[in-house]
């Protein structure tokens, strides 16, 4: 007697307004349990640094990108000339210019929406975002994760300037903290989509770029990895188009 295999049952994607805003929430608790505590490493970075504590907040609002938060708490700490801040802040951020490419902007239709759509396009959302099946996207779903990423963002840097100023001495290793999270977030995507040969090209744009180009390797990087990921799109794709070639010429034969 044979038994009888029962279907594996998937549940159905959001459909109501209301499903999509709790389904971006809930996309949201993986990227947020990196968020929330980098998010206190600014808020500590930011009293540690002997500046003011409305700083953490107001930076979480007028640049909502942890990487660049981060950084500018060591320049305000220095002083650092404000051309060295606007080329820092340029090259950090290029590489939001190819998220645009991929991220479903086009699902907002709303003007204002799409902007802080645009303007909360951080790492993170791309990368929970990049993990969905593109029938289960939607503006609603797409907006509560990045509004719920960056609560988590302000929230932390809040608890972040609790704890600097409550803690009678600095903690030291906060830097490592973005570097820690975007280590999990590559993790996680490798896992995810076993895009071995990404990994690679990554890697080798990295060490070239910082063979080649040391000052501004990050940007080299960004740039060489983008050629070399068109270049295997290209060459994937005419690998394709001949397969399909060579099957259907028997076909016709046969025909």
């Amino acid at each position: 007697m044979q038994d009888v295999v029962q279907p594996q049952m998937t549940a159905p994607p959001p459909t109501t307004r209301k499903e999509q805003i709790v389904a971006g929430v809930r996309d949201s608790f993986s990227a947020g349990l990196g968020i929330f505590p980098l998010g206190i490493a600014l808020g500590l970075l930011v009293i540690q640094a002997g500046l003011s504590w409305w700083l953490a907040p107001a930076l979480s609002l007028a640049a909502f990108a942890g990487s660049l938060e981060l950084l500018l708490v060591g320049m305000m700490a220095t002083v650092t000339p404000l051309a060295a801040v606007a080329l820092t802040v340029f090259v950090v951020n290029f590489r939001h210019v190819f998220y645009a490419f991929s991220f479903p902007l086009h699902l907002v239709r709303n003007p204002l929406a799409k902007a802080y759509a645009v303007y909360a396009m951080i790492d993170e959302a791309y990368a929970v975002n990049a993990s969905l099946p593109t029938a289960e996207r939607s503006a609603p779903r797409l907006l509560a994760m990045q509004i719920a990423c960056q609560t988590y963002w302000v929230g932390g840097g809040l608890v972040g300037v609790a704890i600097g100023t409550a803690l009678p001495a600095p903690v030291k290793g906060l830097e490592f903290a973005l570097c820690a999270l975007f280590t999990v977030l590559t993790l996680d995507a490798f896992r995810s989509r076993r895009e071995i040969p990404s990994v690679l090209l990554a890697g080798a744009s990295v060490a070239v770029a910082l063979v080649l180009t040391p000052g501004v390797a990050m940007f080299t990087a960004l740039l060489l990895f983008v050629v070399l990921l068109l270049v295997r799109h290209a060459l994937t794709a005419r690998r394709a188009a001949h397969s399909a070639a060579h099957s259907a010429a028997p076909e016709a034969a046969d025909a």
